[in-house]
């Protein structure tokens, strides 16, 4: 984690603005060593199209437009060969979380302690279940010692579950067992896309697909869970607004948000193309985008994508409903409070997976 004078004043100084891109996704490549079912990344994989110089140049722009917090993700971002030298100037100037799968974290720890988060994606304490959603045998060993490596050299590391049909009863014990252990959790949220656009940035499952969650009522109780679960416990990165929003949506398909792609939030393709999420076509390249930003093109976008209805992503919901001053500031204020728990948390008690020996279950999740 590094949190500069430079950075902190920026973060402040961005929440003030209005309008501002204050979150955006970087897919910076098409690279992905893993085969994941509900995912179309690496069946298309591509040679990176733009260098560490392009992404700076892009991070600059990002500065400029009031950008506070940047997200790395791809394919997989740590099978970059330049990826210490992207990290590093993105996290001077934003809040930066980098995915990983959990097949590289381990090997890049001196890296991986310049980013405020590192997320690993773990979808079950099964391993059986892990390794068949990321059609890789050994997946869930990779995982588990990528998120004990890096919790024990005092990396602010997250799991980050998909909830979906194949892992949503498992979701309490996924989020109990690691925030017992220091470690935070974000969710995703499977959802098959809707999308007619020829050059989405990727595209994920099917209608009906076994990874659809079945039961809405389901999924509303579990946000019922994880709400109550949120107000006796840290670790919960995904804000009560969002697990409320969410349980209204699942219980009485009310949704109480409006999309706000291309307003607080927007996704950046491995070429650089801007597009307000990645079920649409790109707009303009990044580049092109602050003299694009305030055109009456972009504004009939906002008002297309306001409207829209087809996706239920975690991380667009929770954009779209943190996106006024008041909200900004109360969210930056958050983010920086759980990454200053968590380096707390490395530094004066170690690596709480090391310290509960108990392994997870392959059947029932955690094991006390």
């Amino acid at each position: 984690m590094r949190v500069t004078s430079q950075k902190a004043l920026g973060v402040l100084s961005n929440a003030f603005m209005f309008r501002k891109p204050h979150h955006v996704q970087w897919l910076i490549t098409r690279k992905c060593n893993y085969r994941c079912r509900g995912c179309s990344v690496w069946r298309d994989q591509q040679e990176d199209a733009l260098s560490a110089a392009d992404i700076k140049r892009g991070l600059d722009v990002l500065r400029q437009l009031g950008t506070i917090e940047i997200v790395l993700s791809g394919g997989n971002p740590l099978l970059r060969d330049d990826i210490d030298e992207i990290l590093d100037y993105a996290s001077r100037f934003f809040i930066t979380t980098i995915y990983d799968n959990g097949s590289t974290a381990y090997k890049k720890v001196d890296i991986l302690h310049k980013a405020d988060f590192v997320a690993i994606s773990l979808d079950s304490l099964n391993p059986e279940v892990h390794d068949y959603i990321k059609g890789v045998k050994g997946a869930w060993k990779q995982a588990m010692k990528s998120i004990e490596t890096l919790s024990e050299n005092g990396v602010n590391v997250a799991v980050s579950p998909t909830i979906s049909q194949l892992n949503i009863h498992e979701i309490q014990k996924i989020t109990e067992y690691f925030t017992e252990r220091g470690i935070p959790v974000w969710y995703c949220l499977y959802s098959y896309d809707i999308t007619d656009t020829e050059k989405s940035a990727f595209s994920i499952g099917r209608k009906k697909d076994e990874f659809e969650i079945q039961n809405k009522t389901d999924m509303a109780k579990l946000c019922d869970k994880l709400i109550q679960m949120r107000k006796q416990r840290k670790g919960i990165l995904v804000t009560m607004r969002v697990l409320k929003a969410l349980r209204e949506y699942f219980s009485n398909g009310k949704r109480s948000w409006r999309c706000a792609a291309l307003r607080n939030f927007f996704v950046i393709n491995h070429k650089g193309e801007v597009s307000g999420c990645h079920l649409f076509n790109p707009v303009c390249s990044i580049f092109e985008l602050p003299k694009k930003w305030n055109s009456s093109e972009l504004e009939t976008l906002r008002r297309k994508y306001a409207q829209c209805t087809k996706c239920t992503y975690l991380c667009y919901i929770f954009y779209s409903l943190h996106g006024n001053i008041t909200e900004n500031l109360e969210l930056t204020k958050d983010q920086i409070g759980n990454a200053k728990w968590l380096l707390l948390q490395n530094r004066f008690h170690g690596s709480k997976l090391g310290r509960k020996t108990s392994k997870p279950s392959a059947g029932n999740g955690a094991s006390e």
